[in-house]
């Protein structure tokens, strides 16, 4: 049986917009919405949530997988950065140098990156891998943005942005992203109101009974939990898609929220050059130590810059004139603007760098409570399913009920977020134009 022959028998008459509270009119459209994108966005949903399980634990298994170029046995003496970096050049001759990150601790490698011409995108580099103390070679492998991630945590994170197959599959996120804070709020709205007498079962599921009751407590208690974390994995997924993620960079250019680098300007032409270990001496004495990576000059300053994303976050840098070794700018991660630190704090928070194994485990408790509502929605849409097909969708109709006081401000969101939202804008034409289409065909019996 198709899927429109299952629905609820339409009313004779169109239902008329009333009067009467705004929630009692709100709600059949709010239910609908939350219906069909939780149908067909569901897929979306599943596979965003899968593979970002699967990433959220890559930091511990890059460490184990790589642990022979990334670790060494502590030794009591180091060699000079110039050493290390000639030895990287040595396995790459011909190569670019771009940068720099010298061991943090006496039983991590120090890696010499450089530029790869032949990668799929300019976000790729070719490190090699050094003993500090030795100035042995421990490996040379591609690595993946600011964070240099390896092969293993790249491959995995391609899977969960775009499934490997470039632009084309970068949609599937995208629009799983753009519809999750609408499902979210809606699946919330609709649970607050339902349970609004009853704070136990708003908060706890039924553990006894059986049907559609038990399987929607679930849904609805595991989705008030989980809601201010989807709301939030939304906001900052949408910073990396390929439609909203333009408008995003847009507006914080806009709005002078993005985050400021070091000025490498010098005040004379540079003559001759002191090398990266006079330069990471004369960041070191500024304060900017621990975790850091020194970008080659160019034309310019050196820049040297903390790469501790974790909290407190430590993102300091200086510029180290190369002729005199002296730093001649400085930028304090305190001085970032708001919007850029908080675009930075949650950027880290969905990587699950931030706050470590406790913000991987939380994320972890995301993925799992977003499979587990995605597969309790479907079981619940089969529940309400006939003798054969597949369950009805709500009423059509329902936004005949609403006032035109409300549907209008709704109907001005929609168009604006449409436009900040592509996707999702895309999508919700697609929704009701099929809606309209079952409708049509319902009503002419084709």
């Amino acid at each position: 049986m198709p899927v429109e022959e299952s629905t609820v028998r339409e009313t004779a008459e169109p239902p008329q917009r009333s009067d009467e509270p705004w929630w009692p009119a709100l709600r059949p459209l709010v239910r609908r919405l939350h219906f069909y994108a939780g149908v067909f966005v569901g897929p979306f949903l599943l596979v965003a949530a899968l593979t970002g399980l699967l990433y959220i634990f890559t930091p511990q298994l890059e460490q184990a997988v790589y642990d022979h170029e990334l670790h060494v046995p502590p030794s009591p003496t180091t060699q000079s950065l110039a050493a290390q970096v000639d030895a990287a050049r040595d396995a790459l001759p011909g190569a670019e140098l771009n940068a720099v990150r010298p061991a943090p601790t006496p039983t991590d490698t120090t890696q010499v990156i450089f530029n790869a011409p032949d990668a799929p995108s300019d976000s790729y580099r070719r490190t090699v891998f050094v003993d500090p103390h030795t100035s042995e070679v421990r490996g040379v492998l591609d690595t993946y943005g600011s964070s240099q991630a390896l092969p293993v945590r790249t491959w995995i994170d391609e899977l969960h942005r775009s499934l490997h197959v470039g632009d084309v599959g970068r949609i599937y996120s995208e629009l799983a992203a753009s519809w999750l804070w609408v499902i979210a709020l809606g699946g919330l709205l609709m649970w607050l109101r339902r349970k609004r007498n009853n704070a136990r079962s708003l908060v706890a599921p039924r553990l006894r009974g059986e049907g559609r009751r038990r399987v929607l407590s679930w849904h609805g208690s595991v989705g008030l939990w989980a809601c201010a974390g989807l709301l939030f994995l939304s906001a900052t997924g949408l910073t990396w898609s390929l439609f909203a993620g333009e408008n995003v960079s847009q507006l914080r250019s806009a709005l002078s929220w993005e985050a400021p680098g070091v000025s490498t300007d010098l005040p004379s032409p540079a003559t001759g050059d002191v090398g990266f270990d006079r330069v990471h001496a004369a960041a070191i004495e500024r304060g900017v130590a621990g975790p850091v990576e020194i970008t080659a000059p160019g034309d310019g300053a050196y820049t040297v810059t903390q790469t501790e994303r974790h909290w407190p976050t430590q993102l300091d840098s200086v510029a180290v004139d190369p002729g005199t070794g002296q730093v001649v700018s400085e930028l304090r991660f305190a001085d970032f603007p708001l919007m850029a630190k908080l675009a930075r704090w949650g950027v880290d928070a969905h990587m699950g760098l931030l706050f470590g194994l406790p913000n991987q485990l939380v994320l972890a408790a995301l993925a799992i409570g977003l499979i587990s509502m995605v597969a309790l929605g479907y079981r619940m849409w089969w529940l309400r399913r006939p003798t054969r097909g597949f369950g009805s969708p709500p009423e059509r109709g329902a936004w005949r009920r609403v006032p035109g006081r409300v549907l209008a401000p709704i109907i001005l969101a929609a168009a604006f977020i449409a436009y900040a939202l592509p996707l999702l804008g895309a999508s919700l034409l697609l929704f009701l134009v099929v809606d309209v289409a079952l409708g049509a065909r319902r009503t002419t019996g084709v």
